[in-house]
């Protein structure tokens, strides 16, 4: 029995791990639940009663021994290790590193909302899903606008009431059901329209629409809203423009042209050769939608207006195709790395 424990200190004393396989090896063969010495405290009924107390010294020895071999391994190999990482290879060639990039859609909509939060605009979202009243009856449109024709609206299985908004007005009419004047609120988000795909149009975009509503508001501070934003979206020299137009809720109701960024006025197919580029429409809120909310006209007006966030992103970094939006293409959003 003494031969055994000579044998297997002999053999502790010359194993050597060069790696975690190894060492693994020596773990279970010396250290685990069922190793080779604890096989040997099972022989101890064995022994001859005279010899037991120096076969038990000499099997807890033995044990000792193969715990602080077992350190010593560790260290040896932690040591080895350590060793590679203190003395890399500087002729490897370096790993490139590659960042992200914010969509530039993303970037148009932080700066829109920037501009008008520091002259205290929130921000307010709602569903994309919408009823009847919402998108359509709040908002003054009559029951034959073309609006509510299934040619110019997704409507969910065919339902009349239940509709994708066709655009984020019907958010402004949730706020205004819910919040006292004064409110000042931008509303961006995904809208739907019936459209074919081109490279100026899509049946899916993003608009940010802006409501304004309190005691004595008039169409001058609609203008010089719009003066602020356009100057502070693009530069100081943009040129903007007002055309008088028509929109069931704003009466009265202006288109906004601001001059083409893409040609600046030599002419191209985003300005239609005309040097101008409209970025959206406006006006005053008409009385009959601040009723429909439940805000006395008699006391209050506002104004509101919409724009689309692909347009102006068009015009702000010039790109002549609206789909490459939606497209994916790494090497167009490579692009928009140092947003």
């Amino acid at each position: 029995m003494n031969n055994k424990v000579k044998e297997l200190s002999q053999e502790i004393d010359s194993f050597v791990a060069e790696s975690q396989e190894q060492l693994e090896a020596y773990r279970l063969r010396f250290i685990g639940r069922k190793n080779v010495i604890a096989d040997l405290f099972s022989e101890m009924k064995n022994v001859p009663n005279e010899e037991k107390k120096a076969f038990g010294q000499a099997v807890n020895d033995l044990k000792n021994q193969a715990k602080d071999k077992f350190q010593s391994l560790i260290d040896s190999l932690s040591s080895q290790s350590g060793g590679d990482e203190k003395h890399p290879d500087l002729t490897l060639p370096p790993i490139s590193t590659e960042f992200g990039s914010i969509h530039p859609l993303t970037a148009t909509r932080n700066r829109f909302i920037q501009i008008f939060e520091r002259i205290g605009f929130n921000v307010s979202n709602g569903p994309e899903i919408e009823d009847d009243w919402h998108n359509f009856t709040a908002l003054n449109f009559p029951e034959n606008h073309p609006a509510r024709e299934m040619q110019d609206t997704f409507f969910i299985e065919k339902n009349p009431d239940i509709a994708l908004r066709t655009h984020t007005s019907s958010v402004q009419i949730r706020v205004m059901e819910n919040e006292k004047p004064p409110i000042r609120t931008l509303s961006p988000g995904r809208v739907f329209r019936n459209e074919a795909i081109s490279a100026r149009a899509h049946c899916v975009f993003h608009q940010m629409e802006g409501l304004y509503i309190d005691k004595g508001v008039s169409f001058a501070d609609l203008k010089q809203t719009l003066y602020h934003f356009v100057k502070e979206m693009f530069d100081r020299d943009t040129q903007i423009r007002f055309r008088p137009s028509y929109f069931p809720f704003t009466e009265p109701s202006a288109e906004i042209d601001i001059s083409c960024q893409i040609c600046h006025g030599d002419g191209c197919n985003i300005c239609k050769h005309t040097g101008w580029v409209e970025i959206g429409g406006s006006g005053m809120v008409d009385p009959n939608v601040l009723e429909n909310c439940g805000i006395d006209s008699k006391e209050y007006s506002g104004f509101a207006f919409g724009m689309g966030i692909e347009r102006i992103t068009m015009l702000r970094y010039g790109i002549k195709d609206l789909r490459l939006f939606t497209e994916n293409d790494v090497r167009f959003l490579k692009q928009f790395n140092s947003l």
